[in-house]
């Protein structure tokens, strides 16, 4: 009777949540052409996020968080990337974004995820702190900036002597401090709906107790100064693994949406250069969307590899990953992405002319899809090189 109640349970609260993201996606989709020319959404995409409460869904539950676990997670991710990559860029960005400031100091925890305001970050190590009484003075350059334009808070990468030699910190400021300054350069082949502009900082005063340290993230897997709960599912996992969970599921979404489109087109195309044949009794088209379908198979297996290693983890409390279980899950991550870009490639070069006018959404789930599979963090060649390495007991790659 309990297993039968809590699955009911789950599946409504799984409904509840792919209705909000349904409709984070729809607002999305409407607003797809005019955003991918502006450079950015507009704020309708951040606030239903924000009302819909998905920004919390990854937070620790001792700072209001209401953690559904990895895998519900990354259904929703999955959900809102049909409609739109960018969306759903933003959408795991702001949540899992809320992750990282619960490994700060208490004081510091209190005062970024106290206020219950969107955070964004850059994790490149491109600034630099220098001692200004009891705190820092942080100075430097970041591009990528996910977010940005609609968060309050910011964590940007540096490198510091905080007393026990140089090491990898990321400060924390509000976005609106006077030191900062909004750099528009964001102007790229893909994910341009988002607005992942740059920022530069000169000078702003960081206290102490907002400084992340790497070596309490990444090194010990445990928040800065105590006072947490460990069997909070957030502090159970190791932390880099967790906050990209949702990337395979994001090349899911669009191989998603490709195949539907890719589908439905095929069905009333007609080809007037092929004797007006009707293309679905193609064999070639046939072979495809057969091949796509296969490959969507594929991908699942691959994020449900990842998911349950992660819930393996959760389950057992480990919070740092060996070089060999890091690289298997970075090659994880950029097999899904490889796979979502060659099939956005079959699509645009099956389906010919009609899908290359700008903002055709195969055009833009194209551009898309390969500035997602250009991110760092799932870069092809690296995860592969990487994975391969440690399987002949040499090192992964020194960041995923």
């Amino acid at each position: 009777m309990t297993n039968t109640v809590q699955l009911t349970k789950e599946k409504v609260d799984m409904e509840h949540w792919l209705a909000v993201a349904e409709k984070i996606g729809q607002i999305a989709e409407v607003e797809s052409r005019e955003a991918d020319k502006n450079g950015h959404f507009s704020p309708k995409v951040a606030e239903a996020i924000v009302e819909g409460g998905i920004n919390k869904l990854m937070r620790s539950k001792q700072y209001g968080g209401t953690f559904i676990g990895v895998r519900p997670f990354t259904e929703i991710v999955r959900k809102v990337a049909s409609h739109s990559m960018a969306a759903a860029w933003l959408t795991n960005f702001f949540a899992i974004h809320d992750i990282w400031p619960g490994y700060l100091p208490p004081k510091g925890r209190e005062e970024v995820l106290g206020s219950h305001e969107l955070i964004a970050d850059v994790f490149a190590p491109l600034g630099r702190l220098e001692k200004d009484g009891d705190g820092y003075r942080l100075y430097g350059e970041w591009n990528f900036a996910s977010g940005v334009l609609w968060s309050q808070w910011i964590g940007l990468g540096a490198m510091a002597d905080l007393g026990d030699g140089l090491e990898y910190v990321m400060p924390v400021l509000k976005t609106s401090d006077p030191n900062l300054k909004l750099i528009e350069n964001w102007d790229t082949l893909g994910l341009r709906s988002t607005g992942s502009n740059g920022v530069h900082v000169d000078g702003a005063y960081i206290p102490e107790h907002l400084i992340l340290k790497g070596k309490d993230i990444f090194g010990l897997g445990k928040p800065g100064g105590g006072e947490y709960d460990p069997q909070d599912p957030v502090y159970r996992m190791p932390f880099m693994q967790m906050f990209l969970a949702a990337f395979p599921a994001t090349s899911l979404g669009a191989m998603d949406r490709l195949i539907e489109i890719f589908q439905e087109r095929t069905e009333k195309r007609v080809r007037v250069f092929n004797g007006g044949k009707n293309e679905k009794n193609g064999s070639g088209s046939q072979r495809l969307l057969a091949e796509m379908k296969i490959q969507v198979r594929a991908a699942e297996g691959l994020m449900d590899r990842y998911i349950e290693v992660l819930e393996q983890w959760q389950e057992e409390g480990k919070t740092i990953a060996t070089e060999e279980e890091r690289m298997e899950l970075f090659a994880l991550r950029s097999q899904a992405a490889r796979m979502a870009a060659d099939m956005a490639l079959k699509v645009i070069l099956t389906l010919g002319g009609t899908s290359i006018f700008k903002g055709d959404p195969v055009e833009l789930f194209v551009r898309d899809v390969i500035a997602f599979a250009s991110h760092p963090t799932q870069l092809w060649e690296d995860a592969m090189s990487s994975y391969g390495s440690t399987q002949f007991g040499g090192p992964g790659h020194p960041t995923w």
